[in-house]
């Protein structure tokens, strides 16, 4: 499969993203309407955020420059063959 770089396509791929978890968040809390849902919803997301910022800008800026991400089954990538590589 070919990197998308059509500037176009990548911000209407950035817009669904953000429509496909607005609408999920909000077919949950409506199944489910409460305060333990909303801010267990919204700690959920917050926490996904964090990881996603720790797993490419703080491992390539911090813990290893050489590291260029590419998604998330590259970072697992890097994890393990990392792991295999200590003494």
């Amino acid at each position: 499969m070919r990197n998308l770089s059509n500037p176009t396509w990548i911000k209407l791929k950035g817009i669904l993203f953000l429509f496909l978890g607005l609408l999920s968040s909000v077919l949950l809390f409506v199944g489910q309407p409460s305060l333990k849902v909303g801010l267990l919803l919204t700690l959920t997301i917050w926490c996904f955020c964090r990881f996603y910022y720790f797993a490419f800008y703080v491992i390539e800026h911090y813990v290893d420059p050489s590291y260029r991400f590419s998604g998330l089954l590259s970072f697992a990538r890097y994890l393990l063959s990392k792991r295999r590589q200590r003494p």
